[in-house]
């Protein structure tokens, strides 16, 4: 996607690997931004394509649908939290500290990183949030993850897994504890924008303090 950070998801993604071309690194870059303001089901090739001076034709190219764009653009965004966490937590040995850490990096994933000029990552967040879930509540959710294609989401699920475990190793459900505070992270954003009776945290300057408070809570409730 850019020069600095080069992310490379399972091949059954996409027909072409859009960040080898100018034309497929546009196409990532101006779709998030698309998705972004006109929700997926409101987007397609079509539209894109005017927006970024191309053809259908030559999108098509790189993916054989919109679903396995947005599949992409998700798998791109755990590929890039997963780096995230690992760059941040590496040096950190005390496993309680780096749950910790990992839960900050979950409620800070909405700011843009200006060193990567080429993909707003605060809109790619919102498109996350927004979207992420339609990339495999699918009937075809079987095939799509026999091919790989969720294999970023699992990975970063079992890191933090693997964390929890160092927490407390006799504990029954670390995945499934891992898989709620990532699912927890984006969803009560979600909440507290559009369905506030939802949640407790509210959409003002302190949504970020209360959906982190929210999580360690979650978190080390269950760890304790």
């Amino acid at each position: 996607m850019t020069t600095s950070l080069r992310i490379d998801l399972n091949e059954n993604i996409y027909l072409r690997d859009p960040q080898v071309t100018d034309l497929g690194r546009r196409l990532v870059a101006e779709s998030v931004k698309l998705i972004d303001e006109i929700g997926f089901e409101q987007f397609t090739f079509k539209k894109l394509a005017q927006r970024i001076d191309s053809t259908e034709a030559s999108l098509y190219r790189y993916f054989e649908n919109k679903h396995r764009l947005l599949v992409y653009l998700v798998s791109w965004y755990w590929a890039s939290l997963r780096f995230q966490i690992r760059f941040h937590t590496h040096n950190l040995a005390e496993p309680r500290q780096r749950l910790r850490l990992v839960l900050q990096i979950l409620t800070r994933a909405h700011y843009d990183d200006p060193t990567t000029p080429l993909l707003d990552e605060a809109a790619l967040y919102r498109v996350v949030v927004n979207e992420a879930s339609k990339s495999y509540l699918t009937r075809e959710v079987d095939e799509d993850n026999k091919a790989g294609l969720f294999r970023e989401h699992k990975g970063l699920v079992a890191d933090v897994a693997a964390i929890v475990e160092q927490i407390k190793p006799d504990y029954a459900y670390p995945h499934a504890l891992a898989s709620t505070l990532l699912e927890a992270a984006r969803k009560q954003l979600f909440y507290a924008q559009h369905l506030p009776s939802l949640t407790d945290a509210k959409a003002q300057e302190t949504t970020e303090t209360d959906i982190l408070a929210f999580l360690e809570g979650l978190a080390f409730g269950a760890l304790c």
